[in-house]
């Protein structure tokens, strides 16, 4: 993991967190209510994850990591 772009909007209350660039041929996939995973449609691989929501429930975000075992070098709970 080279390079990780992470963007929240206060407005919507979105985390998207992107492991490396966006795909042209990419698609998400909702794991559960208002939490995305992102992959390369041609791989599979998942190069991100959004979180609807995430300053109500931000304990999501440890939960989904560890399901797709990724660890961030940051902590990111209070925004």
């Amino acid at each position: 993991m080279n390079t990780i772009d992470i963007h929240y909007d206060p407005e919507a209350d979105l985390l998207e967190i992107l492991f490396r660039d966006s795909p042209n041929d990419g698609h998400s996939e909702e794991v559960g209510p208002g939490v995305f995973i992102h992959r390369v449609e041609e791989t599979n691989e998942i190069y991100g994850i959004g979180i609807i929501s995430f300053k109500k429930r931000p304990q999501v975000l440890g939960k989904i990591l560890k399901k797709i075992n990724i660890n961030l070098p940051i902590n990111i709970t209070n925004l």
